[in-house]
């Protein structure tokens, strides 16, 4: 699911140019905001988007990710990530490297806004987040993973806390909708739909 960008030699980069380092859960929507803004010297490279589920691997593979980039010759790298389930960790990588991360807690925070998600208080705590990217891959990022496709009883172990499904869409896509409202179902949950867009993801791009 991840997609990655070509290696570019040392030497090559001139000051201007800038390497992306992003979760491959926002490779479609990094290039699309991208695209939207004329971005053309904005290079995108993406870390495997299952170290959600593993998110002690976030941290490390971005500082070598960062190593990579200076190796190359990228002076000027952003970090497409929010903490993510770090706990803290992907800061301290950032602050090493000298280099900035988007603001907030994960992308579902990012995508609604960091003080609106804020806002939601308590309800969040019952509430499991869909965006276009795992509405497209849920089988393949969640269900399997999970083992749901074998033991679907664990369904209730995993899910039985959560209230609603509350699909973040970033794009108007029926299709999107309509994977996003058979997921919810499929977890038992209420379904319930909020166009975002891509958010803040917008304004972190956007200085680049």
């Amino acid at each position: 699911m991840a997609e990655q960008s070509n290696p570019a030699s040392q030497g090559e980069i001139g000051p201007e140019k800038v390497r992306v380092i992003a979760c491959g859960m926002l490779a479609r929507e990094i290039l699309a905001v991208n695209q939207q803004l004329g971005h053309d010297h904005v290079d995108l490279k993406c870390i495997d988007a299952n170290y959600h589920h593993y998110p002690d691997r976030i941290a490390p593979a971005v500082d070598r990710a960062i190593r990579a980039a200076r190796d190359e010759g990228y002076e000027h790298i952003f970090i497409g990530y929010a903490d993510c389930g770090t706990g803290g960790e992907l800061d301290k990588v950032c602050a090493a490297h000298g280099v900035e991360r988007i603001a907030g807690p994960h992308c579902f925070s990012f995508y609604m806004g960091n003080q609106a998600f804020e806002a939601e208080g308590d309800d969040l705590m019952m509430t499991f987040f869909i965006t276009d990217f795992l509405a497209r891959h849920f089988d393949a990022f969640l269900i399997r993973p999970l083992g749901l496709d074998r033991f679907p009883e664990l369904r209730d172990t995993y899910f039985g806390h959560y209230q609603r499904a509350l699909y973040l869409a970033q794009t108007d896509d029926p299709e999107l909708e309509a994977k996003a409202r058979a997921a919810a179902e499929r977890l038992g949950l209420r379904y319930e739909r909020r166009w975002t867009g891509y958010g803040e993801l917008t304004d972190a791009l956007t200085p680049l």
